[in-house]
């Protein structure tokens, strides 16, 4: 029962973490999460410009560090640079967190093939080619009493029916949960845990527009009457990746102030 205090029980202190698409939206809550508790966290995302300029916001934060790998994760070919130029750097990874993901909402009537494509393959096929890529470092991580996470974010549209027409989204999320599932039940013996959260409403890049024009009718549908915060979701991922999580895989956590539970008045 030694390892009962909370500060042991929580602590990511030296972990290094992969954070996708971690320059902004969620992916940077959760950087940041890590950051401020003392892990090492490293940072993709399309524009190296942004990329390089919030890595070095965080790391003045401190205890933690922020390094960022700049790369375009819709190409199997910037998956692997971006694992090798880790593997330069790094023995092992103790977190790696699938985030970078896209969207796309239009009727039925119009909605193009090349976007279907492009959503399914960031958000499902691409968080699949990573996870692959980084297996041998999760593998050195991990230990029986302490292992390697995968968290993948997932959304509530991957579980609810979304008001909007996001077709690939919504499929891609339900699928990516389902996968994760299937990550969990085979990579246990190895002793990674894979889970996944699916967020509600959050104040993101991805939902700006949506919260500008329906945000009185969002906060509404949240039973705890708020949009999510940064700590809300960076706590998530902070308990699968430290001993608190240790025995949790293969759950589908909503992080969602009870979106999912509302009850119909």
């Amino acid at each position: 029962m030694s390892s009962m205090h909370s500060s042991s029980l929580f602590n990511v202190k030296d972990k290094v973490v992969l954070v996708t698409g971690g320059s902004r939206g969620i992916g940077l809550m959760i950087a940041h999460g890590f950051i401020v508790n003392g892990a090492k966290v490293y940072i993709s995302s399309r524009s190296a410009g942004v990329c390089d300029k919030v890595a070095a916001e965080l790391t003045k934060l401190g205890p933690g560090e922020c390094i960022s790998l700049p790369a375009d994760l819709q190409s199997l070919e910037e998956v692997h640079r971006l694992v090798a130029e880790i593997s330069k750097r790094e023995s092992k990874v103790h977190v790696l967190v699938n985030n970078a993901g896209a969207t796309w909402g239009e009727s039925i009537k119009t909605y193009p093939d090349n976007a279907f494509e492009k959503v399914m393959n960031l958000n499902l096929k691409r968080v699949f080619s990573l996870t692959q890529a980084m297996l041998s470092l999760l593998d050195t991580a991990a230990t029986e009493k302490l292992p390697a996470s995968i968290i993948n974010i997932g959304s509530v549209d991957g579980i609810h029916i979304p008001t909007q027409e996001t077709y690939a989204y919504s499929a891609s999320k339900a699928a990516l949960h389902q996968m994760t599932r299937v990550m969990a039940g085979h990579l246990g013996h190895r002793h990674i845990t894979c889970n996944a959260i699916a967020p509600g409403p959050f104040e993101s890049k991805m939902m700006a527009a949506t919260l500008r024009d329906f945000g009185e009718q969002i906060v509404g549908n949240v039973p705890l009457g708020r949009i999510g915060q940064p700590e809300d979701i960076a706590a998530t991922c902070i308990y699968l990746a430290s001993r608190a999580g240790a025995y949790t895989t293969g759950a589908v956590i909503p992080v969602d102030g009870g979106t999912l539970v509302k009850a119909k008045h």
